[in-house]
């Protein structure tokens, strides 16, 4: 093993084996290790280029002589090997003389370091197992590998981020994530240690990741190298800054962005979404977007409107523009084998590719190919039919939906991209989706550009995307468990999110338990990043079967306005529709911090008191934005809700107007119609009071 200096890239090599260690903006480095003589290309999510900076690199001849070859033996036996030291500002990048890496802060506290278990002459430390710290292993017959990278566990350390999954907790110690695209569920595989740095594995590929109590782990099922980002700062805020960097900042989001949004599974015509935006405006309620929903379309794949439904499109989003609301259409990644750009878009290469079996990816009213959003022309050809179909009548608001893409089944072997087989790179899926929509609104001259859209990857914050979090369940669990994904999605760098409030698969409208469940969930909604209502409302109503195509149409769940849940709840609705709109500039301003900083809009506590231990704790309640502190309640039949108030700061209930001083628990009133916010340092914030 040789390692050696180039400019200021230290490199490890072995064989064909290289390690790659880059300085990779302010206080970060980049690593990547190959098991091939040339280094694969694919930046993934860091191709944003990194402020130049120049590290500190030096080389130390040390003593490497085996413990038993002391005394007599000494002069026969004596070794020496050489240890290499990167500072790059606040982050130190140790590699002994057998290739193994440590990394410290500025103080020289150890960040985190490889795991091996194999000799090490240099702590007289020897142990039999031969388990390296980076393993590429070639799959047979082939150029690709199977990777496992492992660091040591610390039994103080929390992890939070990683992007969302259905589950209890935002700390992930202990946890092992699928890193994988589901429904509901998005791979974002970036972290903040309560350690004090951020871990990025910029690898698109199918695997898991394990923050075990004996050791982390990372795997990859099929991949060409091994690629991470590590980042030291002083502050999560200081180390989420430098992670967004690294792969690009939120744009600033669209003033439509910052009110109400009204969605519901589904307006099935012109006529019926009219009559709801009307009604809402009659009311004097606000209202800044709507959604038309999904088969709203001819057929899968031709990306235009029923005219049967929608007979003057045009018309709708001149109406609607002129009620001051802005139209959002749904679109699939889905074509239809009757479409009629199927049949170009097979011959371009523009469709997902089976590997074995036919070519179907998902049966659900209609036989229907996934186009490929890793392919540029498929991108362009994709963004040109929306363009023509919706662009043009003036829309430039697109819900991209089954961004994951919702393979059934989640058979990730079988499928092949552009960018290469799915195994290696699924999980850029809908970050490419949300690239062409970018791409093509930015051409057409849009500087306002939001996609709402139901995965991510990092950097899809940088086109524009608000993520939700799928099709969730209406139940007290599952609002619980969208808390913590929320939080999970922002310190994962992806800061626009917000959930189907209320929930989407159930939820009857007349059930006075659904209806305790969505107030509560509205209320929260209203401090979330955006505040959109949306749900499959069962049972849906029924209609005459009706047949399109040889297809049978959709009908609609039930009504899903403030409205249609009891006139003593439309008045607790309305209330939370105002406090949005009281807190526009707020939002507005924390829209603005994301954009500029990377600063998640929703965060834990910790976020903004690192130096309150008992903040890392806390998950039941969160910042939006800087001075309001959040407490959904999200158990039913609560009248009261405990609250920990960060050390650090002076607290006012918005509610009550109580004043607590930092650092401990309370218990405030939580009616139905209240959710606890504090306020924090005597700020003035116009919410219940």
């Amino acid at each position: 093993m040789h390692i050696y200096q180039e400019n200021n890239r230290i490199i490890i090599a072995d064989g064909n084996s290289q390690v790659w260690i880059d300085p990779w903006g302010e206080n970060s480095v980049r690593v990547r290790m190959t098991a091939v003589p040339v280094m694969d290309a694919n930046d993934w999510a860091l191709e944003e280029a990194p402020k130049e900076v120049t590290p500190v690199i030096t080389f130390e001849t040390i003593d490497v002589t085996d413990p038993w070859y002391r005394g007599e033996e000494w002069s026969k036996y004596h070794q020496t090997g050489t240890q290499v030291t990167m500072v790059n500002g606040k982050i130190t990048v140790k590699i002994s003389h057998e290739g193994w890496l440590s990394f410290y802060n500025q103080k020289g506290e150890l960040l985190t370091q490889e795991y091996w278990r194999n000799r090490d002459r240099i702590n007289r430390y020897c142990v039999p197992l031969r388990v390296d710290a980076r393993q590429l292993k070639p799959l047979y017959g082939g150029t690709d590998f199977e990777l496992t990278a492992r660091f040591e566990a610390f039994d103080d350390e929390m992890i939070f981020g990683m992007g969302q999954y259905q589950e209890k907790h935002m700390n992930k110690k202990g946890a092992t994530l699928e890193l994988a695209h589901r429904n509901s569920q998005a791979s974002v595989p970036f972290y903040v240690s309560s350690r004090g740095y951020g871990f990025f594995w910029n690898n698109p590929a199918i695997g898991t990741a394990t923050f075990g109590t004996n050791k982390t782990e990372w795997y990859a099922k099929s991949t060409k190298k091994l690629d991470y980002f590590i980042t030291a700062g002083d502050t999560p805020a200081e180390i989420e800054a430098q992670y967004s960097l690294a792969t690009g900042r939120t744009p600033m989001m669209p003033e439509y962005g910052l009110g109400y949004w009204q969605c519901k599974l589904r307006y099935r015509n012109q006529d019926e979404l009219l009559a709801v935006a009307r009604e809402h405006k009659r009311r004097g309620l606000p209202m800044d977007a709507i959604v038309v929903d999904f088969f709203h379309w001819t057929m899968q794949g031709d990306f235009q409107f029923e005219p049967l439904d929608w007979p003057d499109p045009e018309a709708m989003v001149k109406e609607l523009k002129e009620l001051g609301i802005e139209t959002v259409v749904s679109v699939w990644p889905t074509i239809d084998e009757r479409s009629k750009n199927f049949g170009k878009m097979a011959d371009m290469g523009y469709l997902v590719n089976a590997d074995r079996g036919n070519q179907n990816h998902m049966t659900w009213m209609g036989n229907t190919v996934f186009y490929d959003a890793t392919h540029p022309g498929a991108q362009r050809y994709v963004w040109d039919c929306c363009r023509e179909n919706y662009y043009k009548l003036g829309i430039r608001v697109f819900w991209l939906d089954e961004a994951e893409p919702e393979y059934g089944p989640y058979d990730f072997d079988n499928y092949r991209y552009y960018a290469g087989p799915a195994l290696q790179c699924s999980n850029v899926y809908p970050l490419g989706y949300a690239k062409g929509f970018y791409d093509g609104l930015k051409q057409e001259g849009e500087t306002e550009i939001m996609s709402l859209v139901r995965c991510a990857w990092a950097g899809s914050q940088k086109y524009g995307v608000l993520t939700w979090s799928g099709d969730i369940y209406s139940s007290f669990r599952s609002m619980r468990e969208q808390l913590q994904a929320g939080l999970s999605m922002g310190m994962a760098g992806i800061p626009w999110w917000t959930s189907d409030i209320g929930g989407f698969l159930g939820g009857d409208i007349k059930d006075p338990a659904f209806r305790e469940l969505l107030v509560r969930w509205f209320a929260w909604g209203a401090f979330c990043p955006v505040f959109r209502m949306h749900g499959e409302r069962s049972p849906w109503h029924e209609r005459e079967q009706e047949f399109r195509n040889g297809v049978r149409q959709l009908t609609s769940g039930q009504d899903n306005e403030v409205w249609s849940f009891g006139e003593d709840n439309y008045e607790i609705l309305k209330k939370y529709l105002f406090i949005r709109e009281n807190l526009r500039p707020y939002v507005r301003q924390c829209m603005k911090d994301a954009s500029e900083t990377g600063a998640p809009v929703m965060r834990p506590l910790f976020y903004d008191f690192p130096e309150d231990k008992a903040s890392w704790q806390v998950e039941d309640s969160y910042m939006f934005g800087p001075d309001l502190l959040v407490s959904p309640v999200m158990e039913a039949g609560a009248v009261t809700r405990e609250i920990y108030l960060p050390a650090g700061a002076v607290w006012t209930d918005a509610y009550t107007g109580e004043v607590y001083e930092g650092g401990q628990k309370v218990t405030v009133p939580a009616p139905l119609d209240i959710i606890p916010v504090m306020i924090r340092d005597g700020k003035e914030y116009k919410i219940y009071r």
